[in-house]
């Protein structure tokens, strides 16, 4: 076979996994480019292009549509794959060759694919290739709310959604930001260092600029480079990647030292080492997970930090939360959730779901919640929260957990980074923060 571009041998691969095997993009980026042992630079290049591919599938069919001779989706599926990630790089990367592109989709068309692929995939792409961009506009149609979703690459079904609740012009400025890449952002372990000098340490140890976060005060931006597990700081506990809107709903809880606080969804561990160091390390951080392997990883995340208060117990919060009745605090319930305010970090995720999803996600989140509500004293707090922008997956499973519980209420911070909205519920978005997409509120348990 022809010398192909490492990286777009191994992007094809990851693309294939994610559409065949439901494979998530992240953690399928990450074995793939360990197994393949790439470059900085290739590792780069695969990445852009596999989640640029995710991002922008639907205006990408919308493009090559015209060119083939086949429907999209009756073709092999390597040829659509590799036919997407060339048109990808055409017309979203202006530093990548046309013509490298479109050589290495043939070559790559070969293996595995039925006779007659590489020709195909040739014809198209060549056709594609020389088109300017103002003629290869894609064909809309004809619903304004369908034809909004085609040129944000979204669902229709989401792309309504929001368009009801936001409004178009909002709406779309919604889907673009969620369709560019995230910063980079990481928590200052404050348990063991300051802001200023973990800032110091990642420009002097590991080439890395940073300017602190607009809303978290232990934040920091980095700037894209190694990936973080490369770092120093990161090596020794000094810095946690994590988004700053995911900062805010620990801050929401606000923990304080001696006092006993459980985070009842609690895998990986990272706003569970957060609350742990807001609390200086001292009282009891209580962690439930029903998934023992990824529980294990909140100990190995506290154990990086010198966090010592974490204890951990493998086991739904339905089955475990009697034991702790009335004896916490405060608690966190982070609810697993369609994850469609992360579509920055996993794009793929808006192509897997369906309307009916949110309402098997909430009949969840409102079991979730009613156990953990037995954990909390009179008094306590608890903070429900999701990286989702539903009201089915928050405002809904909320307001019915309050109607049943009489003895709760919605509990507003004095003041937050980000105003509350007139519910008293903190939204994180992406095209107003520059955040994650995260829903949180907070109640209180009745003296």
């Amino acid at each position: 076979m022809k010398t192909v571009s490492p990286a777009r041998r191994v992007a094809a691969r990851i693309l294939e996994r994610v559409d065949a095997e439901q494979a998530f993009a992240d953690q399928a980026l990450d074995a793939g480019i360990e197994g393949a042992g790439l470059s900085a630079r290739d590792a780069g290049l695969a990445t852009e292009i596999v989640l640029g591919v995710l991002r922008w599938r639907r205006l990408l069919d919308a493009l090559l549509a015209p060119h083939s001779k086949r429907r999209l989706d009756r073709l092999d599926p390597r040829v659509l794959t590799l036919l997407r990630m060339t048109a990808y790089q055409i017309v979203f990367l202006e530093r990548v060759p046309a013509w490298a592109a479109v050589d290495d989709a043939v070559t790559l068309a070969r293996p595995r694919a039925k006779p007659g692929a590489p020709e195909f995939v040739n014809a198209v792409l060549r056709a594609f290739a020389r088109r300017g961009a103002l003629e290869r506009r894609p064909l809309l149609p004809a619903d304004p709310v369908d034809a909004l979703a085609v040129r944000c690459s979204f669902p229709t079904w989401l792309a309504a959604r929001w368009v009801e609740r936001y409004g178009a012009d909002e709406a779309e400025r919604l889907m673009l930001a969620m369709n560019t890449r995230p910063p980079l952002t990481v928590r200052v372990n404050l348990a063991r260092t300051t802001r200023e000098l973990a800032q110091t340490r990642l420009r002097q140890e590991d080439r890395l600029e940073a300017q602190p976060t607009r809303y978290a005060p232990e934040g920091l931006v980095v700037e894209h480079g190694t990936p973080p597990g490369a770092w120093a700081a990161f090596r020794t506990g000094d810095v946690v990647p994590q988004d700053e809107a995911s900062m805010l709903v620990s801050r929401l809880l606000e923990p304080r030292p001696g006092e006993a606080v459980a985070d009842v969804c609690a895998a990986p561990g990272t706003k569970t080492t957060h609350i742990a160091t807001l609390m200086t390390d001292s009282g009891r951080v209580i962690a439930f997970d029903p998934h023992r392997g990824r529980l294990a990883l909140v100990a190995e995340s506290a154990a990086r930090l010198g966090l010592h208060a974490i204890e951990t117990h493998a086991g739904e919060v339905e089955a475990l939360a009697g034991g702790f009745a009335g004896r916490c605090d405060r608690v966190l319930v982070d609810a697993p959730c369609s994850n469609l305010g992360v579509l920055r970090r996993n794009p793929e995720v808006k192509w897997r779901r369906a309307p009916e999803d949110l309402r098997r996600a909430q009949a969840r989140q409102r079991r979730i919640l009613a156990a953990a509500a037995v954990m909390v004293r009179p008094g306590g707090r608890l903070v429900y929260a999701t990286c989702s922008l539903e009201p089915e997956e928050n405002d809904e499973v909320v307001q019915e957990f309050l109607a049943a519980h009489p003895g709760f209420g919605v509990d507003r911070p004095l003041e937050t980074p980000i105003e509350l909205d007139a519910a008293g519920v903190l939204r994180c978005l992406p095209h107003r923060h520059d955040t994650d997409g995260f829903t949180a509120i907070r109640v209180r348990r009745a003296d």
